[in-house]
C-alpha cells in the first residue's frame, strides 16, 4: 500500500515565490505613497485649525510639509474655501509608479476637512 504524497512541487514553490515577490516589490513602492497621504491629510487638518485666513493657513502647511518631508503638494495646492463654520481646505494630486516597461500604476489621492471629505483612488 503506497500513501499519497501531499505538498507542494518545486515548481509550484518557485512560482509562489515570484507571485510575493512581485507583491512585495508593488506593495514597497506604494507604501511610501500612502504614508505621504497621511501625513498630508495630518498637515491639512493642522493648518485649518491653526490659521483663519487662508494665507495663514497654507503657510502652516508649508511648515509641516517641511518638517515631515511631504513633496507631493505644496501651500499653493491647497483648495480653501469659506463656509459657515470656517474654513474647508482639500487638496488632490496622482502619484505614478513605473513598474516596467510601458505599465505604470496611477495612484490618485484626496482629502478635504469638510463632513464626509476624505477620499483614495486607485486605477
Amino acid at each position: 500500500m503506497s500513501a499519497k504524497q501531499k505538498g507542494i512541487s518545486l515548481v509550484g514553490l518557485i512560482v509562489l515565490l515570484a507571485l510575493v515577490g512581485v507583491i512585495g516589490l508593488l506593495a514597497m513602492q506604494v507604501l511610501p505613497t500612502y504614508s505621504e497621504y497621511r501625513s498630508i491629510t495630518a498637515a491639512v487638518a493642522k493648518a485649518k485649525t491653526a490659521g483663519t485666513t487662508p494665507q495663514e493657513v497654507r503657510a502652516s502647511f508649508d511648515k509641516s510639509a517641511e518638517v515631515n518631508y511631504i513633496s507631493a503638494i505644496s501651500g499653493r495646492d491647497l483648495t480653501i474655501e469659506r463656509n459657515e463654520g470656517g474654513l474647508d481646505v482639500s487638496f488632490a494630486y496622482d502619484k505614478k509608479i513605473h513598474l516596467a516597461g510601458p505599465a505604470s500604476l496611477l495612484l490618485e489621492y484626496s482629502g478635504s476637512t469638510a463632513k464626509g471629505g476624505a477620499t483614495t483612488r486607485a486605477e
